[in-house]
């Protein structure tokens, strides 16, 4: 096996780990929060049970995704398929759009509606806490993967993880606040934070379904990097023996960039001549852009 396959095989298995291990925790905090929240009646812990489930479907979602978008292009798929990635951040942002609509919902339920009695428990805030500590952890592996690799899947996945981070101190703050209504009988007003925690949760969720979602649309229509194109147009021009870069097309699949230009050189040069100048612009923009997929379509420059 060369050195560039062991380096993709690796990069491939450095991925899916990071995705696979977030699963597992996915799982594990999903079944603990479902646990405590129905022992508890707590609304804002049976938003995040809700929260941690949609987390395990995005990361499940996500582990079929880097396993698929790391496949070589192939006769049907003549970039590749990192599209993929972007597909399942897609799906995620519509999935933590929909969680949303429920948390709204049932937090106005008990705001307004209907009264529930909470039983608020040590364990309540135990698992809130393991679940911090949790989300701490994979959300740095995640993003660490993700900019390492260019893996918007793997960043939508991390953003899942930390969004977690702050509405499940949300939470906590919404348990401390019904326990003292419990302690304290005159701030009886105080048992509704439970549910003012969880509708703060979903406007968490759909803060980051927005962000991640437009990310996401770009991606898919193909949208530049603003500026990218002035800026590769610049490099090349700065070449000697390029006249002028032009037609700049760039486009993302996944973390893979496709950059396709044409420029005008002089046409009394050799075909060798003209070859070598082709392999130093392609070597310039990987200076800045590593791993793009390059095409230079040179064209004879007009001296009259």
């Amino acid at each position: 096996m060369t050195g560039k396959k062991v380096a993709i095989a690796n990069k491939s298995h450095e991925k899916q780990m990071a995705a696979l291990t977030s699963v597992i925790a996915a799982v594990l905090l999903t079944i603990m929060k479902i646990i405590v929240g129905v022992l508890t009646g707590s609304l804002g812990i049976l938003a995040e049970a809700a929260h941690s489930g949609l987390d395990l479907v995005a990361a499940l979602m996500t582990l079929f995704a880097v396993r698929i978008s790391d496949r070589p292009a192939d006769i049907t798929h003549l970039y590749g398929h990192g599209k993929v990635e972007n597909l399942s951040a897609l799906f995620e942002t519509l999935l933590l759009l929909g969680t949303c609509v429920w948390i709204i919902y049932e937090a106005i339920q008990r705001l307004f509606f209907r009264s529930i009695e909470l039983d608020v428990s040590i364990w309540a805030f135990i698992i809130m806490g393991i679940s911090i500590i949790v989300d701490i952890s994979r959300s740095r592996v995640l993003y660490r993967a993700a900019k390492k690799y260019k893996s918007q899947a793997l960043e939508a996945d991390g953003l899942h993880f930390s969004t977690d981070i702050w509405s499940s101190a949300v939470v906590i703050i919404g348990l401390i606040f019904v326990k003292l209504s419990q302690i304290l009988p005159r701030y009886e007003f105080l048992k509704h934070a439970d549910a003012v925690a969880a509708f703060g949760v979903a406007l968490i969720v759909v803060f980051v379904s927005i962000r991640l979602g437009m990310k996401t649309i770009q991606a898919l229509l193909d949208s530049a990097p603003k500026g990218l194109r002035e800026e590769i147009a610049k490099e090349v021009e700065d070449i000697q023996g390029v006249f002028d870069c032009h037609n700049v097309r760039i486009r993302h699949s996944g973390p893979k960039l496709f950059i396709d230009i044409h420029v005008l050189v002089d046409g009394n040069k050799t075909l060798n001549e003209i070859h070598n100048l082709t392999e130093e612009i392609e070597k310039k923009i990987e200076e800045k852009h590593h791993d793009a997929d390059i095409t230079v379509h040179p064209e004879p420059h007009e001296t009259n």
